[in-house]
């Protein structure tokens, strides 16, 4: 009787222990989560009859976020001249560096700046995190 076959047809995946995030010129220890995406704006254009008969481009948007520990936020904030708020540091890139196949992959999420400062925690949890999102202007992926 034959053996099953096992695809095994992209490897090891790449997944949270691949990456390695910069920010503010240092390797973040204190993150638990990142997002980043971008999307350009495309419609369909109608003109006689019901099908479209063309299609147009919009405007190019980016978001980011990041899910920090407390201590990771206090560090940056020490960091800081004192009385700086997170929302005051000025543009800075995240570098998001991870490894596939052997070959090293990078994205950098440009001109990102803190929207907001804060808190979260919850009852039954020993940690304390928040997610911050960020204004971002563009992605540049695999440079």
């Amino acid at each position: 009787m034959a053996q099953p076959r096992i695809k095994n047809k992209f490897g090891t995946l790449i997944g949270w222990n691949n990456i390695t995030l910069n920010l503010l010129g240092r390797d973040v220890d204190g993150i638990t989560e990142i997002e980043y995406e971008d999307e350009m704006e495309m419609n369909n254009e109608h003109g006689a009859g019901n099908y479209p008969v063309g299609q147009s481009m919009g405007n190019y948007t980016a978001k980011a976020s990041i899910s920090l520990y407390v201590e990771e936020t206090i560090a940056l904030q020490k960091s800081l001249p004192p009385g700086k708020r997170l929302q005051e540091i000025a543009p800075f890139d995240i570098s998001v560096v991870y490894e596939y196949d052997g070959e090293i992959l990078k994205d950098v999420i440009r001109n990102c700046r803190f929207k907001s400062n804060g808190r979260s925690t919850k009852q039954g949890e020993g940690k304390m995190m928040h997610k911050y999102e960020l204004l971002t202007s563009h992605v540049d992926y695999n440079i």
